[in-house]
């Protein structure tokens, strides 16, 4: 991780904070400004498994619509990415050969065609804006509680090959330990991945299902066939899903190296009663013990580009406090990625802003808080990922206007994965500024060989440059369109004249050195 210059960004910290407190009314400040990072990831989570954040039912016109509504609404609050969830059930939100239509986009029987693909209209449109598009997906979810297999297409691999399922409490499942089972979750993958352009895969926590009280999880047929060399079921279990996760990344990188895979664990690897190395935490939850997910051997191997765990408890809860994880995670990614470099992200519990037993929640200041302290010189976060799009929209409290209008006021760049790719872009070949009625038409030409991912539109007022390194300064990030990409800047004034600079950055987010400048009246 980079080292930057703690002892001031740890004073505009506690300035920031004192600042924050004494908002009733928020308002932009200048104190919020300097702290703001250049990059940090700020995403949303969009739930469609039982219709959490997405309706069912809708036309092309409809979803078309509410995509729009939905991304302007959050790029407007500065939100740089989605997490978009395509397969909550073994099916899919997008055209596939491996999965059947959701039947959370229709409302109808699973497999139901709803005539248009919501995954390809929710990648144009976040592009259009700017914003990446992970595509998040539960890899063994077959049925939501309560369901049963007849409710699914026939089509399904669970009807289609009965063996591969487990049913367990009131829920089947994929069985983790078939080695069919991973190849087939493999070939989803890579098919997803060659089909459309997203920037990332990401999977959320449910690996082996949270466990049943009074219930084994019934896979002692499949352990007894393919664990001979464990002595212990824990132990290939977590060995499955180990090799799972290996196995995507590789298949990602071998279809298309810039795309990323990132998790998002629970968020207790360990409790130091179980681990002196876990974190000091009381949680009657833990990944390593009771989902199987080693997530310590996925950062030291390197088989994913981001983790995300969810710290959805507060600053104060006593068996689980945010900041003791918040550091813990830190610490995990510091000491053990030593493959290559991993992103810290870190859920964000908005669901509970307003609306949780414990007290820490009613006050408006919880989450905001936890955002100032994932940017604090002490740990390693570059960002947060909301759970999810409804509760930021319900903005409980006012929690979400604090946040838009003090922390994300401005435009911030996502992440680097230079490890993937570091190789520095060049600049558009041409670049043109056009005075318009609406602000100004700003046209990239790109001619060169290799093509950049997008582009970086910085402004400054007046004939002469600023810094390159204040966001405050970034006008906007856009998808290069083939090569010839249009953008207005509706925010620049008439009577004023302007300096821009455009900058190219590449399928892992290099920023170009150079920088194609445009003076006005010149």
């Amino acid at each position: 991780m980079r080292k930057k210059n703690s002892k001031w960004k740890i004073l505009t910290l506690v300035a920031m904070i004192f600042v924050l407190c004494l908002s009733t009314i928020p308002t932009k400040t200048a104190m919020a400004s300097t702290t703001q990072p250049k990059r940090e990831m700020r995403a949303v989570w969009i739930s469609t498994v039982l219709n959490l954040d997405m309706k069912a039912g809708m036309t092309k016109e409809q979803y078309t619509a509410w995509t729009r509504q939905t991304l302007d609404q959050l790029k407007a609050n500065k939100f740089n990415t989605v997490i978009y969830q395509v397969r909550p059930t073994n099916d899919a939100m997008y055209a596939s050969d491996l999965a059947p239509w959701s039947s959370y986009i229709t409302g109808k029987k699973q497999g139901t065609n709803p005539g248009y693909d919501p995954l390809a209209i929710m990648i144009e449109e976040s592009h259009k804006r700017g914003m990446e598009l992970h595509a998040w997906m539960n890899p063994y979810r077959v049925t939501m509680s309560g369901q049963k297999l007849t409710d699914l297409a026939a089509d399904n691999v669970a009807r289609t090959h009965p063996n591969w399922v487990i049913k367990y409490g009131k829920q089947y499942y994929l069985n983790p330990g078939l080695p069919e089972v991973q190849d087939y979750l493999v070939e989803v993958v890579r098919e997803l991945v060659a089909n459309y352009d997203i920037d990332a895969v990401h999977m959320d926590d449910y690996f082996y299902p949270y466990k049943v009280a009074n219930e084994v999880f019934p896979d002692q047929a499949a352990f007894k066939n393919y664990g001979a060399s464990f002595k212990k079921v824990e132990d290939w279990r977590r060995d499955n899903v180990n090799r799972l996760v290996e196995n995507l990344y590789t298949a990602i990188k071998d279809t298309k190296p810039y795309v990323q895979f990132g998790i998002s664990p629970f968020g207790v690897w360990r409790n130091k009663s179980l681990d002196k190395t876990g974190s000091d935490t009381r949680a009657g939850v833990n990944n390593y013990d009771d989902l199987y997910a080693d997530v310590r051997t996925w950062i030291q191997n390197g088989t994913i580009d981001y983790i995300t765990p969810q710290i959805y408890w507060s600053r104060t809860l006593s068996v689980a406090k945010y900041g003791t994880l918040l550091d813990w995670w830190s610490h995990e990614v510091q000491t053990y990625a030593t493959t290559h470099p991993v992103h810290l992200y870190i859920g964000l519990a908005d669901y509970k802003v307003g609306n949780d037993s414990d007290a820490a929640w009613k006050n408006k200041m919880e989450l905001p808080s936890q955002i100032l302290a994932n940017r604090s010189e002490k740990v390693a976060a570059e960002g947060q990922m909301h759970f999810s799009l409804r509760s930021f929209q319900n903005n409980k409290l006012g929690y979400a206007t604090i946040v838009s209008q003090q922390l994300y006021n401005y435009t911030a760049l996502t992440p680097e994965t230079t490890w993937d790719d570091d190789t520095v872009p060049n600049v558009p070949t041409f670049v043109q500024v056009t005075k318009e009625a609406a602000g100004r038409k700003i046209e990239i030409i790109d001619e060169n060989e290799t093509q950049p991912r997008k582009y970086v539109i910085y402004r400054f007022t007046g004939n002469k440059e600023g810094s390159y390194d204040d966001p405050r300064n970034i006008v906007d990030v856009v998808y290069n369109m083939d090569g010839f990409t249009k953008f207005v800047d509706k925010s620049a004034l008439a009577k004023h004249s302007y300096t821009y600079g455009i900058k190219a950055v590449s399928n892992t987010g290099v920023e170009s050195k150079e920088v194609f400048v445009v003076i006005e009246n010149q």
